[in-house]
Formats: structure tokens, sequence, C-alpha cells
């Protein structure tokens, strides 16, 4: 016999890191590895020469690193902590790009965001756009 109290089957959603979502949270943690790599050796072996670059290089591993963690898990809380990270992250390639080009001298040496990712292929400019774009897709508060 069926309890009359049966709770209705959750309706599953799939969730920020399936489908096209796992493909977005491994190009972060190739991002997340590779900045960090690239920040501690540059801070390891010159941080003298270009501290503010090196700092940029050790600032963009940690919002990679913060993207990656928070799109691979499921909550709002974890929602917003994605939306924030990647947020930055546009800022950043937006904000490091223009100074890098606009003032060269300054940034001795290059970031993972400088030129706009140019160094990364331009990922780093491109990958906050489709974050976003897949954050809207599966906000919370959607209809389905």
């Amino acid at each position: 016999m069926a309890s009359q109290h049966a709770k209705p089957a959750a309706r599953h959603s799939p969730g920020r890191s399936s489908g096209p979502g796992r493909l977005i949270v491994a190009v972060y943690a190739v991002f997340a590895i590779s900045a960090t790599a690239r920040a501690g050796f540059q801070i390891a072996t010159g941080f003298s020469h270009a501290p503010v670059a090196y700092s940029l290089s050790a600032f963009a591993a940690v919002v990679y690193i913060l993207a990656a963690v928070s799109l691979a898990k499921a909550g709002a809380a974890w929602f917003w902590t994605s939306v924030a990270a990647v947020s930055v992250e546009l800022v950043g390639v937006l904000a490091v790009g223009s100074y890098s080009i606009l003032s060269s001298a300054a940034l001795p040496e290059a970031t993972v965001w400088s030129s706009f990712g140019q160094g990364y292929g331009y990922v780093p400019l491109v990958l906050p756009l489709i974050g976003l774009w897949w954050l809207y897709r599966n906000r919370a508060d959607r209809k389905q």
C-alpha cells in the first residue's frame, strides 16, 4: 500500500556542472592550475623584477580556483560565489588588458590577463562571457 503522505518526486535539475557546464568547469580548472603554476614560478624566480605583474598573476590564479570550485558546487551560495568570481574575472581581464596595452611599461612582464589574455589565445577574455551566460541560463529562479 502506498502512503497517502508520500512526497512528490523531486524534479531533477541537472545543475550548473553537467553537460556543457562540465566543460566550463574543466576549462576553469585548467586555468586555475596554469595560472597558479605561472604565478608561483614568477614569484619564486623574480618577484622583485615585476611585483605588480606577478601579483596580478597570483590574483588571477585565486579567481580561477574560486570560479572552478564554485561552478562545480550546487546551491545558491555557490551560485552567487560563481557569479562574483566570474564577474571579477571579466573586470580583471578588461582592466588589466586595457592597462597593459595603454601603459606597457607599467607591466614589464605579462600576466594571465595581459593584452586581454593574448598569451592564452584570448580564452581569458571569452571565458567569463561564456561563464556568465551559463550562470544566467542555469540560475535558480529560472522558470522551467
